[in-house]
């Protein structure tokens, strides 16, 4: 690893599909630099009013696309993926790498898109995915055993 991320254990990167968790969600939801929000149904009423486009949901068939992809990526990459899970509106990886983690999600986010548009029912929408995603850093191994079962069990 990078002098920079020497004592990085992993990175848990999650990101959405475009339309499914607009700002203001019942969920709660992220905003960027203030982390966790409440719900305000007023401001997801008016995102989901801004929306270009439908909202993107994964098929069983789009889901283990993007597993493969993520596996394959971090394959050539030499990356560690410890855990991948794609849900119908989400996608949560576990990955050790010698990179940045929003390089890690960029590049992950992207293969995953390239194999959507290139599998044998092609992914045909405007936007795949919401801009950015989460990257929650892990500094210990017990984070990372943490994550781990996250992505794995609790979904």
């Amino acid at each position: 690893m990078t002098t920079e991320f020497r004592d990085v254990f992993g990175v848990l990167i999650t990101w959405t599909t475009y339309g499914t968790w607009l700002p203001g969600d019942s969920r709660g939801w992220q905003a960027k630099r203030l982390g966790n929000q409440p719900a305000d149904p007023e401001l997801e009423a008016e995102a989901h009013e801004k929306m270009k486009f439908d909202a993107v949901y994964l098929s069983p068939e789009d889901r283990a696309t993007v597993e493969l992809a993520c596996r394959d990526h971090c394959e050539h990459r030499g990356w560690i993926l410890h855990a991948v899970n794609a849900r119908s509106n989400h996608v949560h990886v576990v990955v050790t790498a010698d990179v940045k983690p929003k390089t890690i999600r960029d590049q992950l986010k992207a293969n995953c898109t390239a194999r959507l548009r290139q599998q044998a029912i092609p992914l045909s929408c405007e936007r795949t995915w919401t801009k950015g995603g989460d990257c929650e850093v892990l500094y210990d191994d017990q984070s990372l055993q943490n994550a781990i079962k996250y992505v794995l069990e609790a979904q």
